[in-house]
């Protein structure tokens, strides 16, 4: 009986879901995903934001006054080409897709997903918002959040969608701290179950990650605060072997390419992202005292 060769299809499905489950930031944030849109690097796109309107007090005399629902945007340069590419046996091409995605596909997804919320906290440089060691509660205490959600109630941020990031010397004191202490924790679901800390934290799902690096601070922030952008890559010319693939506002697309040099198979998985603040207003830095 003749060996099943693993197909890009298999290998697109298996590395979607690969790269669900393994984001943190990309879970937290607004994401906008068109299948329709063939791009390359370096392409802007114009996101839409909700429209916003004004309650007026209702006046008999005069009637309704009619708002514009206008809807306003914003742009988004597709400034990231993220790409995994390792060379596989036929040996390999012919595993179990478990197999074959614990031993090769993961670490290769998990390499992206990394990328992607390191990108995305890399917005944090846009964030002029800071509490912690300059507002009197210190980052080890998961108060901090307190002091969080008071600037972001000042700027009439919503009270839904609000979660905060730290890193794991942060996640350490507070998983130590009365606060967690006292109540049973709970777990998160699907990609962040792992990465949840425990439950809701004045007013926030608190969530942590390696790629919070020194100088040690962390992130509060309304999901639209940022975005993850993301647009599908074209198929390469003379491609006989690739397939794009998305799911859930995330698209990956992977190219078979035959090396007869070395008489090899190499996988190639890649993904076109644009990352952007939104709205500086709905995020707040957590910021340590060299903790």
């Amino acid at each position: 009986m003749a060996n099943t060769f693993l197909t890009p299809d298999l290998i697109a499905t298996r590395a979607l879901a690969t790269l669900y489950e393994t984001t943190v930031m990309a879970q937290l944030v607004h994401r906008d995903y068109d299948g329709d849109f063939r791009g390359k690097q370096g392409d802007t796109i114009t996101v839409r934001k909700p429209a916003t309107f004004t309650a007026a007090e209702f006046n008999r005399g005069t009637g309704i006054v009619p708002q514009n629902a206008t809807e306003s945007g914003v742009d988004v340069t597709l400034n990231h080409f993220s790409d995994v590419s390792f060379n596989v046996t036929t040996e390999q091409l012919t595993l179990e897709i478990e197999d074959f995605g614990t031993q090769l596909l993961d670490p290769a997804m998990e390499a992206i997903a990394q990328k992607i919320d390191t990108d995305l906290l890399a917005l944090r440089s846009d964030i002029s918002h800071t509490v912690g060691s300059t507002t009197g509660r210190e980052l080890d205490k998961p108060e901090v959040l307190i002091d969080a959600g008071k600037v972001l109630n000042q700027n009439k941020v919503p009270t839904t969608d609000r979660s905060a990031v730290v890193g794991p010397v942060t996640n350490a004191d507070w998983l130590d701290s009365d606060v967690l202490k006292k109540v049973n924790e709970s777990g998160g679901t699907e990609a962040l179950r792992e990465a949840y800390i425990g439950r809701r934290l004045f007013g926030f799902d608190p969530y942590w990650t390696q790629h919070v690096t020194e100088p040690e601070e962390g992130i509060a922030f309304h999901r639209t605060a940022f975005a993850l952008v993301m647009r599908p890559l074209e198929v390469p010319p003379g491609a006989q072997d690739a397939v794009i693939m998305n799911y859930k506002g995330f698209g990956l697309r992977v190219v078979y390419d035959y090396d007869i040099k070395y008489k090899q198979t190499v996988v190639s998985v890649d993904c076109l992202y644009g990352t952007k603040t939104l709205d500086a207003n709905r995020a707040v830095i957590l910021e340590g005292a060299g903790s």
